[in-house]
């Protein structure tokens, strides 16, 4: 498509958009009565409107129910991780038996650990992004220490070379053939929460498993912004968070994927917990864990009722929508985005790879001068993106609620800001 960037071009892709209609489907936030332009999905998504009504059906059975809420309630509390399965496995390309809703992230990553990360005198290295989000890092870093090892020994990092700002397949698929004889697990993003690079999964997973590693990956930034694949890339595990591009609140609950070759086998090791024992005995209270089939087998607990119930109404959003019609629109609006955002390459670089297979929705850009300047600008005029330290502006339109006019009002703004 050949981009105009003038307000009637961005209007009229608007009108022809087919899932303009979900963007009434949420809250967004409005400072002196105007819709702010939102472009922080990718740290908290916004708030559908059928979320208070959701948690509203789970405070009536509790108050009008109490215990009985288990069993009797419109969504019986004993069953709910159920009623989230079968549509958070559309969203990330998986089976309903892979998919597990439980936790928090870092939880369910450790969980995932546990099974999977099995090292021994000569394979017990794990290859990360040297870029990882924090808490992956940590994960990596404590697992390690737990087995005994090294974590400077134990971990490799992937790192860009001289000059650039991502990692490229072929040296990632060249890292893994180096450390083969070493290596026990690959454990990467989906999408790099920095830079927003989207990594090739299949091929990484392809490579992994040729080499007799594990393949797991943190998709707290691929959730609901790219077409997964996971059942058929083969991935041994993944984990996600729900409060990004899922819209399911702040410290949402987590999803897990473990694929069907391991979740059906019950030897596998893990840590356990009630809620994951065999469903039609778990009241019976006896000793000797009896694994639930599939992923429902890692749970530990109760489910968390009011963050699912969040969950459970947004997942029904994506669901209306269409995960392949949500990455098709976000191509085209990600792709403008970087169209708007070329017309002032010389005040800024965006990091992000052009192609749109190696992204999703996020276009991340550094400043040549004063960034943070640039996004106090931005957020004093009322469009809300998201800054990282040292020098990363994050910007994400989210093809849920976000428009291709929202995109031409960013370029306005910038033209204000770098031009007058």
């Amino acid at each position: 498509m050949i981009f105009q960037n003038t307000l009637s071009f961005a209007q009229e892709l608007d009108q022809k958009d087919p899932l303009a209609k979900f963007r009434e489907q949420f809250h967004i936030p409005t400072v002196n009565g105007n819709q702010q332009i939102y472009l922080c999905g990718n740290s908290l998504g916004l708030q559908p409107k059928t979320a208070r009504e959701a948690i509203n059906q789970e405070l009536e059975d509790w108050a009008n129910l109490g215990v009985e809420g288990h069993f009797k309630g419109k969504n019986p509390w004993m069953y709910y991780h159920h009623f989230l399965t079968e549509n958070a496995a559309a969203v990330v390309g998986a089976k309903p038996s892979e998919v597990v809703v439980m936790n928090n992230l870092t939880a369910n990553l450790h969980l995932m650990m546990v099974s999977f990360y099995r090292p021994n005198a000569q394979k017990y290295k794990i290859i990360m992004e040297g870029s990882a989000f924090p808490s992956d890092q940590y994960a990596m870093e404590t697992q390690a220490k737990f087995h005994g090892l090294e974590p400077n020994d134990a971990i490799i990092e992937l790192l860009p070379r001289a000059g650039e700002f991502t990692l490229r397949t072929e040296d990632i698929l060249a890292t893994i053939e180096q450390h083969k004889n070493e290596l026990a697990i690959v454990m990467m993003g989906g999408v790099n929460y920095l830079t927003g690079q989207a990594f090739d999964m299949k091929s990484i997973t392809e490579a992994a498993h040729k080499v007799g590693a594990i393949a797991g990956f943190d998709l707290a930034h691929a959730a609901g912004n790219l077409h997964l694949q996971l059942h058929d890339w083969d991935v041994d595990f993944a984990v996600w968070c729900s409060y990004k591009y899922l819209n399911s609140g702040p410290g949402g609950t987590s999803g897990v994927f473990v694929h069907e070759r391991h979740g059906n086998n019950p030897n596998l090791v893990r840590f356990a917990g009630w809620w994951g024992h065999d469903e039609k005995s778990r009241f019976q209270m006896k000793k000797g864990f009896i694994p639930m089939e599939g992923a429902a087998g890692w749970q530990l607990s109760n489910a968390q009722i009011f963050p699912m119930a969040i969950h459970k109404a947004s997942l029904e959003i994506f669901k209306a929508a269409g995960i392949e019609n949500l990455r098709s629109k976000s191509e085209k609006l990600t792709a403008y985005l970087a169209f708007i955002l070329d017309e002032f390459k010389e005040y800024l670089t965006v990091i992000t790879p052009n192609e749109p297979e190696n992204r999703g929705c996020q276009l991340s850009i550094i400043v040549r001068n004063d960034g943070k300047k640039l996004f106090d600008f931005l957020e004093q005029n009322n469009i809300m993106p998201d800054w990282r330290e040292p020098n990363v502006i994050r910007m994400s339109p989210v093809p849920l609620y976000n428009s291709f006019e929202d995109v031409y009002q960013i370029g306005q703004t910038l033209k204000n800001y770098f031009k007058n």
